[in-house]
């Protein structure tokens, strides 16, 4: 990440701070063989804080969110999430994590071949072991009525706006109740309006999940 990439704290009356730092960076380098993508990146993320990481195309805003969740691993540097070392953690460790921290990247990442409900329902079966489905139904109608795409629950990803794929992939972010979400450019490709709409939303609901 460059000199033009630039961090930005933003707090906001939605959101209840406290001075509980749950993501610590320091030093944090990443490079690719010759091209240094990160360099001596530090930020310290505190409790219902809302950071943006600004900066042009190429300089590390994926990569610096991949190596949060353990996706990649730096080449140097501190990184702790919730007071642990993500960079010594094994795997049974990084899934335990990653039920903690949802993230949303640029695409939405939906299966094509599966409806929003069987979207919805995966991570709640397959990450978090759930077998009512009372309560996976209930779940899943909850966060598509914050949403507001309850009329699209058997709907196929394809039949859905660029928009619409975006809320329906915050939807299954906040599903499993993480204590962080990191989203990544939530609102590349969308135009001006849906793109308020959507930051709009994301602040509503980090209101109303307290993340």
């Amino acid at each position: 990440m460059e000199k033009e990439a630039t961090i930005a704290n933003k707090p906001d009356a939605l959101s209840t701070r406290s001075d509980e730092v749950i993501i610590h960076i320091k030093g944090l380098k990443k490079s690719f063989g010759s091209k240094d993508v990160l360099t001596n990146i530090n930020l310290d993320v505190k409790k219902g804080e809302n950071v943006v990481v600004l900066g042009r195309s190429g300089q590390g805003k994926s990569v610096t969110i991949q190596c949060i969740v353990g996706l990649l691993q730096p080449d140097a540097g501190e990184l702790t999430v919730f007071g642990e070392d993500v960079t010594e953690m094994g795997d049974d460790e990084l899934k335990q994590l990653r039920i903690k921290i949802g993230f949303l990247f640029q695409s939405g990442a939906l299966y094509d071949s599966m409806t929003v409900r069987e979207n919805l329902e995966f991570p709640l079966t397959r990450v978090l072991k759930l077998k009512d489905q009372g309560e996976i139904d209930q779940r899943i109608e909850e966060v598509l009525e914050g949403v507001g795409l309850l009329d699209a629950i058997d709907k196929m990803p394809s039949d859905l706006s660029g928009g619409m794929r975006k809320r329906i992939g915050l939807a299954r972010t906040i599903i499993v109740k993480p204590e962080i979400i990191l989203y990544d450019e939530p609102t590349t490709g969308l135009d001006p309006i849906t793109s308020r709409e959507i930051s709009e939303l994301i602040l509503n609901l980090q209101k109303k999940y307290k993340t």
